[in-house]
């Protein structure tokens, strides 16, 4: 009989607490499934007792993160927490997450977990993913990481990093197929009635892209009447004959302002123009391509692969508001 493998999940204070409990559940009915425990389950905290979770629930802590105090783990998780991205971990607790994952034969985060690893510097040169809202800062603060923005959960060497909150169960139940076989993470995700393996990234579920008026007073009033009629001309001559610009000055001042080509911005306000259209209207998506200023629907398509991850009729059959 092979001996359990330990996992062993870091829960900051103000922990998510699905970062922590869907995984668990995963490989609990992978204990079920397998009929042995094939995995022993333990909770770490940054001091003994219980961590309150950002929903107000108490997880009760197995140890406290200490790798000198505890049995070595098979599988190492940082869970995330609202407020991580925007907080400070003391340098103590950063070693201690540093020494666990050193130790693990694999070690990984869930959701802002990734930010605690980062810092801890475990991620270096790494391929990595985390909550879609978390992203693009994740890549700002720690530039040596590859960050999938798109990904479900990414396997690089031994680590794993997964998406926002139930992103989770899905690198948990790959992590069950890794050890266990596909045939007990088949039955555990029936009998959890998730996704065996979901479809799309977590781009469809992300407003990350969404066209915001920015910069200055003139071109934000641009950019809303863009917004608004989406459908209509915004070629660079034409938004700068709307400002009494040069063509060149114009597209100059606007990717100073805001960042993105004029081309790009109108592009992802088009899109977010066909989502909506998507979600709460009876038109497909060739009849919302001209609608949207895309010359056809096979323009429509790929521009929106490119921005949401997924086809406009997959995103229809999932996201449309009383189907």
């Amino acid at each position: 009989m092979a001996a359990s493998k330990i996992i062993a999940i870091f829960a900051p204070p103000g922990v998510q607490l699905t970062d922590v409990a869907g995984p668990f559940d995963v490989f609990a009915e992978a204990n079920v499934q397998a009929g042995r425990e094939a995995y022993r389950l333990e909770v770490l905290g940054a001091t003994p007792g219980t961590v309150r979770s950002s929903s107000g629930v108490r997880l009760a802590v197995d140890r406290v993160l200490d790798a000198s105090q505890a049995e070595r783990p098979h599988t190492f998780l940082v869970a995330g927490a609202p407020g991580i991205p925007d907080s400070r971990m003391p340098s103590r607790l950063l070693a201690r997450v540093r020494a666990e994952a050193e130790r693990a034969r694999r070690y990984g985060s869930v959701c802002s977990g990734a930010f605690l690893l980062a810092s801890a510097g475990m991620l270096d040169g790494r391929r990595v993913t985390t909550h879609w809202a978390g992203a693009d800062r994740l890549a700002i603060d720690f530039p040596s990481l590859t960050v999938d923005r798109d990904a479900l959960y990414v396997r690089d060497g031994r680590v794993r990093t997964s998406a926002g909150v139930t992103a989770g169960m899905d690198m948990a139940l790959a992590l069950v197929e890794e050890d266990l076989g596909r045939d007990v993470a088949l039955r555990v995700s029936q009998q959890l009635v998730m996704f065996f393996k979901r479809p799309g990234g977590q781009l469809q579920f992300s407003r990350a892209g969404t066209a915001a008026p920015v910069g200055r007073s003139a071109l934000q009033d641009l950019q809303r009447w863009v917004v608004a009629n989406p459908g209509e001309d915004h070629s660079v001559p034409r938004l700068a004959a709307r400002l009494g610009l040069s063509t060149r000055h114009f597209a100059r001042l606007f990717a100073s302002e805001t960042g993105v080509t004029p081309a790009a911005w109108v592009e992802a306000a088009r899109v977010e123009a066909a989502r909506a259209m998507l979600e709460s209207a009876d038109y497909v998506a060739k009849q919302i391509a001209p609608r949207c200023g895309f010359a056809d629907v096979n323009v429509l398509r790929r521009a929106f692969r490119r921005h949401v991850g997924i086809t406009p009729a997959e995103y229809r059959k999932r996201f449309r508001r009383n189907p």
